[in-house]
């Protein structure tokens, strides 16, 4: 009984077809959580493919309906072995975004793994089934080697609407916190650094979204009998954009930014890498907060982006003065933040440049920011854990650029959150054409087959460590 033998048997399961078998099967499931229609292909996946699995395993299984009327379901899960000395939760998705069949790439479905190359194409595949499926089918083959005894208990929450900005997940973790309770929170979701960097990374930036509306008038006005005299809205909403970020990306306004970057975070940064890789875009490297790295821009600072922006009709513009112009806007932002007070902030610092006329108004959009200390025993843990199985030190990033419901775990559940992410930043998450790699799949088996078999070993005094 070892860990090279763990590790091996995990392996072997990608090896000899098994893995992409149970992928191909689960990415089948048509699970797009934002079709209204699909509440029974969701409830599915729970009950048919993903419950007999870890029942066999031997997990105690239970669905549980969402607490808002009409939205997705969520499995809860546990395995509890006599005598365990601490507790780790799990999560995963198995909904995905709108499959969009007829833009996918001649030869390839959104619903069947097609293999090209290091390619394994298909819906889910990034996003989020392959990453829980490379999780539970290295922790089958460790509880295999290790006599079906891991000296920890398991607990797994998977839900079935995080692509529908997880609905439910938060009161379903507030109602079910005894159930949940746990000493550690080790997950997969998002992309690592690059393809060929294992990454560990330890929460998210927020998200918050807002619009800037500006009405002047009722209709629009021929720009030759009135043009010069009228208030042209698109060009004071522009200004008004202005006023809050600079021609270079640099915010404007002091209550929209961090307090500083803490010292465990730069130094955690010192080493990343953003950007490069062969479909990424290019990065402006004078763009953003002056004086910080693109790491430091994009994981440890604060962002503004205007994502769509409308005046007048640009499908079919005429010579008319534009009655209205509206501007879609949010803020990636890091831990440090006071997102209850952008609004109020954006507003009084659009009175005092003059635009009492633009209405910010706030969305339904929001996701706070999270972040485990870098200096956190169970960082050191996991760290070391991924180096031992991959030979080198692994990308360690203090929060994703990215936004995930982190805060339900680190906050409502009070737990230290590790995330291994499993994917890259090309893979096409969202898009047609999604897809894995099949060298950093089989490198993600390994790493969390090394993860789930040193947690045995090690776990115990890493929870002495942190107490």
């Amino acid at each position: 009984m070892s860990r090279t033998q763990a590790v091996a048997q995990t392996l072997a399961c990608f090896d000899d077809g098994r893995f992409q078998q149970t992928l191909d099967r689960r990415v089948a499931y048509k699970t797009e959580s934002q079709d209204a229609a699909s509440g029974p292909i969701l409830h599915a996946y729970l009950q048919n493919e993903i419950t007999p699995k870890l029942k066999e395993l031997g997990f105690a299984c239970r669905i549980v309906d969402n607490p808002m009327p009409g939205k997705s379901p969520f499995l809860l899960a546990e395995r509890i072995e006599p005598g365990a000395a601490f507790t780790v939760l799990t999560y995963g998705h198995g909904d995905v975004v709108r499959g969009y069949d007829a833009q996918w790439r001649e030869g390839l479905s959104p619903w069947k793994i097609v293999v090209d190359g290091n390619r394994w194409y298909g819906r889910g595949t990034a996003d989020n089934k392959g990453q829980h499926t490379i999780n539970l089918t290295a922790l089958e083959q460790v509880l295999a080697v290790r006599g079906r005894r891991l000296g920890y208990n398991v607990k797994i929450i998977l839900e079935m609407g995080e692509e529908d900005g997880s609905p439910g997940l938060n009161e379903v973790c507030a109602q079910h916190r005894d159930a949940l309770a746990a000493d550690l929170f080790l997950a997969s979701d998002g992309p690592r650094v690059s393809a060929s960097r294992a990454t560990l990374f330890l929460g998210s930036r927020g998200v918050f979204n807002f619009d800037l509306h500006l009405k002047l008038r009722d209709g629009g006005h021929h720009s030759g009998n009135w043009g010069g005299l009228l208030r042209n809205p698109g060009i004071r909403l522009a200004h008004a954009i202005a006023s809050l970020v600079d021609a270079r990306g640099r915010i404007l306004v002091p209550g929209l930014l961090p307090t500083a970057i803490p010292a465990s975070v730069r130094t955690a940064l010192q080493d990343i890498e953003v950007g490069g890789g062969p479909n990424d875009p290019e990065i402006d490297p004078e763009w953003g907060e002056p004086g910080l790295s693109p790491a430091e821009r994009v994981i440890g600072w604060n962002s503004l982006e205007v994502l769509a922006f409308t005046t007048g009709n640009p499908a079919m513009p005429v010579h008319a003065i534009p009655a209205e112009a509206r501007a879609h806007c949010h803020m990636r932002y890091v831990v440090g933040s006071e997102p209850a007070n952008f609004l109020a902030h954006i507003r009084q610092h659009l009175l005092a440049h003059g635009f009492d006329d633009v209405e910010v108004r706030g969305t339904d959009v929001h996701m706070a920011a999270t972040r485990l200390d870098p200096d956190n025993a169970w960082v050191r843990w996991g760290m070391a854990s991924i180096e031992r199985s991959t030979g080198r030190r692994p990308a360690l990033l203090p929060n994703l650029g990215g936004s995930l419901p982190n805060d339900v775990f680190s906050e409502t559940l009070g737990l230290p959150t590790l995330w291994v992410p499993h994917s890259y930043p090309a893979c096409s998450q969202h898009a047609p054409n999604e897809h894995i790699l099949v060298d950093t799949t089989r490198e993600s088996l390994q790493i969390m087959a090394g993860m789930f078999w040193d947690l045995a070993e090690e776990g115990a005094g890493v929870m002495e460590e942190c107490a």
